[in-house]
C-alpha cells in the first residue's frame, strides 16, 4: 500500500506488465464467456490460415483447365469456390461472435473498475483531496479505464491472434516448401518486431509529453473555468488565456515531435515489409520457373505473407497504445492504492447517539508537524445547548468543524460524542448525525429541489418543501420561473452567496440530525436577511446540540456558552455577559465590531442623505 500523498498526477509512471495482473480478477467474472471467446478466436485464426491454400487450388485448377473446357462452366472449381467463400465468411463470423462476446466481459470490467476507483476516492482523506488537480485526476480515471477496452482488445484479439497465426504460417511454409522460405518469414517477423519494440520505446518520451502537456492544459482550462468569477472580478481573462495558451503550445511541439517520430517509424516498417515480401516473391518465382511450385504456391506465399504483415503493420501502434494503456492503469491502480489518512477500526460500531453531548478533551492538532493548529483544547456542548466559538482568522475555529467531521484526526487528545470517541465509530454513522450550515456553500449543478434533498435522499416532496418553508427559503423560489425546479449552474453559480446559505440550511434541516454545526453560517447575508436567518436557526437549533463558529458577535449573543479562542488556544469561555464583564478579548472584540457598526450606520445615512438632496 502507498503512502497517502505520494499521488501525483504529473509523474510519469513507471509501467509494469506486472499490471495486468491487477486486471484477472475483473476478467474472470465471466470465464464461460471468455473460453467461447478464445475459441472463436482460434476458429476464426483456423479458417484465415485456410484461405491461402484454398485460393492455390483454385488457381492450379484454373491453370490446369484445358483450352477447349475454357468456355465450359462445369470445368470451374465451383466446389473449391464455394469453400473459398464459406470460409471467408466463417473468418470474419467468428470474428464478430469473438468481439460480441468478449465485448461484454471487457465493458463489464470497465464497469466495475471506474466503480471502484470512484468509490475509493471518496473515501480518501481531505488531505488528497485538496492536494490532486481535478482535471488531472479526472483524465487520468477516464484514460484508465478506456486503457482497459483497448487493452484486453488488442491483446486479446491482436497481439494474441496475430503470434498464433505467424506460429502457424511459419510451420505450414515449413512443412510444405523448401526450408528458405520459412527462415525468411521468421527472420523478416524477428527484425519487424525488434524494430518496432526500439523505434515505440524511442517514441514513448514524445507520446507521454504530449499526454502531460494534455493534463495540463485540460487541468488549468478547468481550474480556470471553475473560478470564472475570480477571473472575471481581475481583469484577468487575458492571462489565463496566455497562460492555456502556453499550456497548448507545449502540447503542439510535443505532437509535433510525435507526429515526425511515427513517421520514422512507419518508414522503417514499410522498408521491412517491402524487403521481406521482394525476397518470398522472387525465390517463389524462381521455384515455379524451376517447376517445383505452382502457380498457385506462388499465390498461396503471396497470400501468407499479406496476411502476416497486415496485422503486424500496427504493431507499432499496438505496442506504443498498450504501453500507454499500461501507464494509464498503472496511474488508475496508484489512486485505487491510496491509503486514505483517516480510516475506520476494523469492526467499528456505528455511533449511537442518545443525548447529543459533544466534548473535546485536551485537543492537539496540526496540519504539519513544524506548525502547531490546535493546542490543548478543552470545552463541552451540553445536551441541547447551543455553544459558539469566536476569535480572530486563523484561530483554529474552522478546524474544530474539520476535526468533529473526521476530515482529520487529532494529534493528542479526543473527540467524543455521549462518551463515544469519534475514532472508534464508523465515520457513516458520524457525519450522519451532524448537520452542517458551512460557510462556503457548494451547491451541485441541478436543482434547487435537488440540491435541498440531498440532505436526506429518501426524503419526500412535502418534507423538503417544510425545509424550504423553515428556512425561509420559500418567497425567495415563488419568484423564480422555474421555481424549485431551477437549475443552480455548477457549484451554485447562478445563486447568490445568500441564497446559497439558504439552500444548505434547508439542506440540513431537511437532515434531522442530533447535532447541528453552523460554520459562520450568516456571513455571505446582509442585515434584514441575516435577522430572518438567525430566527429560522434559532427554530432550527431547539432540541439539537448545536456548535456554532461566528465572525460577527451580534449572531452569538444568545449561545448557552462562549468560547474564545487565540493563536489555536481557549483564552475565555462564558456566556456573553459574563465575557463583556470581564473585559477581556471577547468584550474588545465586541467593541471594535459594535464601533465598526456604528460607522457602517452613519455611512449608509449618509449616502441616503446625498442621494435625496
Amino acid at each position: 500500500m502507498r503512502r497517502r500523498n505520494d499521488y501525483d498526477e504529473r509523474e510519469p509512471v513507471a509501467i509494469s506488465w506486472a499490471t495486468l495482473k491487477s486486471l484477472i480478477p475483473y476478467l474472470l467474472e465471466y470465464k464461460p464467456r471468455i473460453v467461447l471467446a478464445l475459441s472463436c478466436l482460434i476458429a476464426a485464426k483456423l479458417a484465415s490460415v485456410g484461405l491461402p491454400f484454398l485460393l492455390k487450388y483454385i488457381v492450379d485448377d484454373l491453370d490446369g483447365i484445358r483450352e477447349s473446357e475454357v468456355m465450359t462452366l462445369l470445368a470451374m472449381p465451383l466446389g473449391l469456390l464455394l469453400a473459398y467463400g464459406a470460409v471467408r465468411f466463417a473468418n470474419v463470423l467468428f470474428g464478430e461472435i469473438r468481439d460480441t462476446i468478449f465485448g461484454r466481459v471487457t465493458e463489464r470490467a470497465m464497469r466495475r473498475i471506474g466503480l471502484k476507483v470512484f468509490e475509493h476516492l471518496h473515501s480518501l482523506d481531505l488531505e488528497f483531496h485538496l492536494n490532486r488537480s481535478t482535471g488531472g485526476l479526472s483524465r487520468d480515471i477516464e484514460r484508465g479505464v478506456s486503457g482497459v477496452s483497448f487493452l484486453m482488445r488488442f491483446m486479446v484479439f491482436n497481439i494474441g491472434p496475430t503470434l498464433l497465426e505467424i506460429g502457424l504460417v511459419v510451420g505450414l511454409l515449413l512443412i510444405n516448401y523448401e526450408v528458405w522460405f520459412a527462415i525468411i518469414t521468421s527472420v523478416a517477423v524477428g527484425i519487424y518486431v525488434a524494430f518496432s519494440v526500439v523505434a515505440t520505446e524511442w517514441r514513448t518520451g514524445f507520446v507521454r509529453e504530449a499526454n502531460k502537456a494534455d493534463s495540463e492544459s485540460n487541468s488549468r482550462a478547468v481550474d480556470s473555468l471553475l473560478n470564472y468569477e475570480t477571473v472575471k472580478y481581475f481583469g484577468n481573462e487575458q492571462y489565463e488565456a496566455s497562460q492555456y495558451d502556453h499550456d497548448l503550445e507545449q502540447w503542439e511541439q510535443a505532437r509535433r515531435k510525435n507526429r515526425l517520430s511515427l513517421f520514422a517509424l512507419n518508414g522503417g516498417q514499410s522498408l521491412i515489409v517491402a524487403m521481406a515480401m521482394t525476397s518470398m516473391m522472387v525465390l517463389a518465382a524462381y521455384n515455379v520457373t524451376r517447376g517445383t511450385m505452382t502457380i498457385g504456391d506462388f499465390v498461396l506465399v503471396n497470400a501468407f505473407m499479406m496476411q502476416l504483415f497486415m496485422p503486424l503493420n500496427f504493431l507499432g501502434f499496438v505496442y506504443r497504445e498498450m504501453k500507454g494503456s499500461l501507464a494509464n492503469i498503472e496511474r488508475m491502480f496508484r489512486l485505487l492504492n491510496q491509503v486514505p489518512a483517516v480510516m475506520d477500526k476494523e469492526d467499528a460500531p456505528s455511533l449511537q447517539v442518545s443525548r447529543g453531548e459533544v466534548r473535546f478533551a485536551h485537543v492537539d492538532f496540526s496540519y504539519q508537524s513544524e506548525r502547531s493548529i490546535l493546542r490543548d483544547v478543552t470545552f463541552s456542548i451540553a445536551p441541547g445547548q447551543k455553544l459558539a466559538v469566536v476569535g480572530s482568522s486563523g484561530a483554529g475555529k474552522s478546524t474544530l468543524v474539520k476535526l468533529l467531521y473526521r476530515f482529520y484526526d487529532v494529534s493528542n487528545g479526543s473527540i467524543t460524542i455521549d462518551g463515544q470517541d469519534i475514532r472508534e465509530v464508523t465515520q457513516q454513522s458520524l457525519r450522519k448525525a451532524i448537520g452542517i450550515v458551512p460557510q462556503d456553500t457548494v451547491l451541485f449543478n441541478t436543482t434547487i429541489f435537488e440540491n435541498i434533498r440531498y440532505g436526506r435522499i429518501e426524503a419526500t416532496s412535502e418534507e423538503v418543501f417544510q425545509a424550504i418553508r423553515m428556512a425561509h427559503l420559500d418567497n425567495f423560489i415563488d419568484q423564480l420561473p422555474k421555481g424549485v425546479e431551477t437549475v443552480v449552474g455548477e457549484r451554485g453559480l447562478k445563486l447568490s452567496g445568500g441564497e446559497k446559505q439558504r439552500v444548505a440550511i434547508a439542506r440540513a434541516i431537511l437532515k434531522k440530525p442530533p447535532i447541528m454545526v453552523f460554520d459562520e453560517a450568516t456571513s455571505s447575508l446582509d442585515s434584514k436577511s441575516e435577522q430572518v436567518i438567525l430566527k429560522a436557526l434559532k427554530e432550527v437549533a431547539e432540541g439539537h446540540t448545536s456548535l456554532v463558529i461566528a465572525h460577527r458577535l451580534s449572531t452569538i449573543v444568545d449561545a448557552d456558552q462562549i468560547v474564545v479562542m487565540q493563536d489555536g488556544s481557549i483564552v475565555e469561555v462564558g456566556n456573553h455577559q459574563e465575557l463583556l464583564a470581564r473585559e477581556g478579548t471577547y468584550a474588545q472584540l465586541w467593541r471594535v465590531q459594535q464601533s465598526q457598526k456604528s460607522q457602517d450606520m452613519a455611512s449608509n445615512r449618509q449616502e441616503l442623505d446625498e442621494s435625496i438632496k
